[in-house]
């Protein structure tokens, strides 16, 4: 609990507008996707000296303290496990500065992710990652994740694009690690060890992101099936080819159907799966990129294949891949979305698995997946007051991740771990490997109020 001193004292900081503690708006910040636990105050800081001294509060008072992004997330990681102060960073939401000529962007951490991507490319710059939430989600979370999304099968995740850091330590300390220049290799990277620990090393208040030419042009094909295991070798084939695509999709036909059935798009419904392939690069060259994956893509016994003529058909072939989900959440009472992840090779042994699961279990497990690097988003859908049906879910998941390290793969390609994944650790990580991490978290963090709970 917080004291009622450390709450005056957290309103002399940001002002009582700033600091919340009425039951509703605690309601409003307890939850992700995934998990809900409610906090005792919600700080909405506006610069990085309020950070700063709400965080000397807290470790002074040893309160928790979680850092907050749109809580897209689907592991849990914003909630506050322990309760005590939510720091939402929504606040913080400037765009500081756009260098084409250094290809860097200086960012707040609540900048919204899509609006960030918009502003470079009127400077006529890229920042490729782009999570499914990139409408909503901050681009704050996304370092504290290591988001990816489709088009990091060529361009990278967010540790990819991040050049440097400001950040506050629990003791209140401002640290700041990189810089602007694209070549830093003096000390340790901090910055990438920032980058995917989930809010419990550091609170991010600055970001210094690489930018990179934006594509002159780009190609979207999508490609039906009548068998998944033809899908996925495809995906395979084209990996192996030399060709590197901007986006690589596989959707399954249960995916196919309910998308279909909810959003009439003229989708094929006999299909197996459906390959979304985007391509993109200098003009003269996406064209050959786009036929020689169209022919891998007949030889390997496509029968229905799209080709995009414009932007906007492209964009409209994306609809899709990024509608079904919705409709998965109107219907269900509970949807898990996983992201076990496997090298290319063996995408069919891992989409043959899950739909051995399926049957084992009898759940419905519908199959999505950033094909192009391996990772598997299986889709459960349940009656989490089902007693007997959530038991069945909770092994299915487990063998799914069992599957994915049996293969040679992760627990996470994207979506983190935080709370969902946290008891399944001791499949991937040894006790050695999991004691540096604890001890890399009490160098940053000796009082262990960032982030309690957690993966350390």
């Amino acid at each position: 609990m917080v004291s009622a001193q450390g709450i005056r004292e957290l309103k002399d900081i940001v002002g009582k507008n700033r600091c919340l503690t009425a039951p509703e708006d605690l309601m409003v910040y307890s939850h992700d996707v995934f998990a809900e636990r409610r906090p005792d105050v919600v700080i909405l800081p506006m610069t990085t000296e309020e950070v700063s001294r709400v965080l000397q509060v807290a470790s002074r008072e040893k309160i928790p303290v979680t850092p907050r992004g749109s809580a897209t997330g689907l592991s849990g990681m914003c909630t506050p496990e322990w309760g005590g102060i939510v720091m939402a960073m929504s606040k913080m939401n400037k765009i500081l500065e756009i260098s084409p000529e250094d290809r860097l962007a200086i960012v707040e951490p609540g900048v919204i992710t899509q609006d960030l991507q918009e502003a470079v490319e009127r400077a006529g710059v890229f920042y490729p990652p782009d999570p499914a939430s990139q409408s909503i989600c901050q681009i704050g979370g996304n370092v504290a994740t290591n988001a990816g999304g489709p088009r990091c099968v060529k361009y990278g995740v967010t540790r990819d694009y991040i050049l440097g850091l400001e950040a506050v330590l629990a003791s209140g300390e401002v640290i700041k690690t990189g810089g602007r220049p694209i070549k830093n290799v003096t000390g340790y990277d901090i910055t990438r060890l920032i980058c995917g620990s989930e809010g419990t090393l550091a609170v991010i208040t600055k970001i210094i992101i690489k930018l990179i030419p934006k594509p002159e042009a780009r190609r979207t094909l999508l490609v039906a099936f009548r068998s998944i295991d033809d899908a996925s070798v495809t995906v395979s084939k084209i990996m192996a080819a030399g060709i590197l695509p901007r986006a690589l999709e596989l959707m399954d036909h249960q995916y196919i159907r309910i998308t279909e059935k909810n959003f009439k798009l003229g989708l094929p419904v006999e299909a197996a799966a459906m390959l979304i392939i985007e391509v993109d690069g200098f003009a003269e060259t996406v064209d050959r990129q786009a036929r020689i994956a169209k022919e891998f893509c007949e030889r390997q016994g496509a029968f229905d294949i799209k080709l995009a003529e414009s932007e906007a058909e492209a964009d409209r072939l994306w609809v899709a891949r990024k509608t079904g989900s919705v409709a998965l959440f109107r219907l269900s009472k509970m949807m898990l979305t996983e992201d076990a992840t496997v090298p290319i090779s063996k995408i069919p042994s891992m989409v043959r698995k899950i739909n051995e699961i399926r049957e084992k279990y009898r759940i419905p497990i519908y199959l999505l997946a950033h094909a192009g690097d391996g990772n598997m988003h299986p889709l459960i859908t349940y009656d989490p007051q089902n007693k007997e049906e959530s038991e069945r879910v909770d092994n299915a998941v487990k063998e799914i991740f069992e599957t994915s390290i049996a293969l040679g793969g992760t627990l996470s390609g994207e979506h983190g771990i935080g709370l969902a994944k946290k008891n399944f650790l001791h499949l991937e990580v040894t006790p050695a490997e999991l004691q540096v991490w604890k001890n890399i978290k009490k160098s940053f963090d000796p009082e262990g109020i960032l982030n309690p709970g957690k993966f350390v």
